[in-house]
């Protein structure tokens, strides 16, 4: 599981390696001239070639014109080199601690749970970029409760100590913004001047969010993340629910998982939640109880509210979920939040709260699910175990009578 997810993320990462450590060397400016001079003349042959060919498919017409984008694009950069100053490029090459240009800033967009955390941690525990930031540090949503400039100051001396440091000579900074909630024009003019004031020159600010409104904020395009297609998730779903068993020759269980998997469609961490349960309790009995369970409460909220219940979890508004085993009593669920891996999480598993017996009234956290990649995070829930009320009036009713219902 940990092999493959790391597999799905390798070329994200890969992407974006590409901005952090872009003009991280520094070649003669005479050799990048040439190499670049004759990529440019490579580059307007074949356009030169396909423009006189009269092409009419348009995927190669797609293919030219990117091309020719990126030629104008080398063409530009090379007059920056013919055009610029030997005094000015001695000013940019100087590793001077501050200065007033713009620093480059990446955002990354997607929904909750996509996996933009999950992207940054595989992009920082790269040796490459460990290598060439001095300091790689955190802001999270809590560390806006005061002005970016005493943030930044304090640095490596935050509470929660998100911040990598290395030995090297570079005195170049990456900045890490992963938020929940929204981030303002104003707090964002506010914390960027503060990083243009504080920062080395050359260094980089990443901003994670799931506004596409950050977009705004960003230096370069945008990484856009999405969920995993239903193809992805199934073949997921199928690898964690039969375990080292063969799929194939369990055809039975494998028609009522595929079940299972429609009714929660692209939701990641709500079909590892089920297909954990499925794989510890390998009955087909159960496994149909799971699915009539599942599609009843799907159901529910589709025609009464128009939604999917596992959306409503992700916006952290309540919803009552209900208890497989014991349909006498009710789950509330509240909210999910993430725990770093060095915190405590409870010992209970929400899932067994769900589906299974555990014995518990009132309102508790329950663990979720723990992330077995990078940057490991615990999901916890708050959740409200509570009688139906009909159950409720019958104890009481017996109770009068001189019994007590357990």
């Amino acid at each position: 599981m940990e092999i493959f997810l790391s597999a799905v993320l390798g070329e994200l990462a890969s992407r974006s390696i590409q901005f952090f450590i872009n003009k991280s060397s520094t070649p003669k400016a005479m050799d990048v001239k040439d190499s670049l001079q004759r990529a440019l003349l490579r580059a307007q042959v074949i356009i030169d070639e396909a423009t006189g060919r009269h092409i009419r498919n348009q995927a190669m017409l797609q293919q030219v014109d990117m091309l020719r984008d990126a030629m104008h694009h080398g063409c530009y950069i090379l007059d920056t080199f013919r055009y610029q100053s030997h005094d000015d490029k001695a000013k940019y090459q100087d590793t001077q601690p501050h200065g007033s240009e713009e620093l480059e800033v990446l955002p990354i967009v997607g929904p909750a749970k996509v996996g933009k955390s999950t992207l940054v941690a595989h992009v920082c525990k790269n040796e490459r970029v460990r290598d060439h930031f001095s300091k790689i540090l955190f802001l999270r949503d809590h560390d806006f409760t005061d002005n970016g400039l005493t943030i930044l100051r304090e640095g490596c001396a935050m509470k929660h100590q998100n911040c990598i440091s290395n030995m090297n000579n570079k005195k170049v900074w990456l900045v890490i913004i992963d938020l929940d909630g929204d981030l303002n024009e104003d707090a964002w003019n506010v914390l960027y001047s503060s990083c243009k004031q504080l920062m080395p020159r050359t260094s980089k600010i990443i901003i994670a969010n799931r506004s596409a409104n950050i977009t705004e904020f960003g230096t370069t395009q945008a990484l856009n993340l999405k969920y995993l297609s239903f193809e992805a998730s199934w073949y997921f779903f199928k690898t964690i629910a039969f375990g080292s068993m063969d799929p194939e020759m369990h055809t039975t269980f494998g028609h009522v998982a595929m079940g299972i998997a429609k009714l929660f469609g692209k939701r990641f961490i709500g079909m590892n939640i089920i297909a954990r349960v499925l794989r510890d309790n390998f009955d087909i009995r159960f496994w149909c109880k799971v699915l009539d369970f599942s599609r009843r409460l799907v159901q529910k909220y589709v025609s009464k509210f128009g939604v999917h219940p596992f959306d409503v979890i992700n916006q952290n508004r309540p919803v009552h979920l209900g208890r497989m085993a014991i349909p006498f009593e009710d789950l509330v669920f509240y909210c999910v939040y993430q725990r770093y891996s060095r915190e405590e999480v409870p010992k209970i598993r929400v899932e067994d709260v769900i589906y299974g017996n555990v014995k518990a009234l009132g309102k508790s956290e329950f663990l979720s699910w723990v992330s077995p990649i990078p940057p490991y995070y615990s999901y916890v829930v708050t959740c409200e175990v509570r009688e139906l009320k009909h159950r409720a009036a019958k104890r009481k009713r017996s109770t009068a009578n001189g019994i007590t219902l357990c």
